[in-house]
């Protein structure tokens, strides 16, 4: 099994920081990599069980299923269904920890998948960096930090 993990401080408060995020199907509105997004069956995109299908702006698609979700956590447990990368068994959390003292947000991904070894380096790369860090990134600029 393979692990991925990446953290970050965003400026901003946690709880304003899970109001961007929270939404499952929202990809579109805080990270650079989604074009476009959508849950399937018309379900509600907090529904624990719901399925987002979303498309990268790369073309590649790739359906999510939301496994847990927690108000009182800020985080969000999801598996991936369907991907162009030669993952399997991936399961991510997202979470979020206020920092009282600065009013920011500590900010946590990780991801545990299977994959082939050879693979292994090329995709912890690409998700630490390419999606991870660069959601991060994009949360940051959001909140008006660099």
């Amino acid at each position: 099994m393979t692990t991925v993990y990446v953290s970050a401080m965003i400026p901003a408060p946690a709880s304003t920081v899970w109001g961007w995020v929270r939404d499952f199907n929202a990809l579109p509105r805080w990270t650079p990599f989604v074009a476009d997004s959508r849950i399937e069956q018309n379900l509600p995109s907090d529904k624990v069980g719901c399925i987002r299908n979303f498309v990268l702006k790369d073309g590649g698609r790739i359906r999510e299923q939301l496994l847990g979700l927690s108000d009182y956590e800020m985080s969000c447990t999801y598996s991936i269904l369907e991907s162009p990368m030669a993952v399997e068994n991936y399961i991510a959390k997202l979470s979020l920890t206020p920092v009282t003292d600065t009013n920011t947000t500590f900010a946590e991904w990780q991801a545990d998948f299977d994959c082939p070894a050879e693979r292994e380096r090329e995709l912890t790369q690409q998700i630490g960096v390419n999606v991870f860090k660069a959601a991060f990134d994009a949360l940051k600029l959001k909140a008006g930090g660099r």
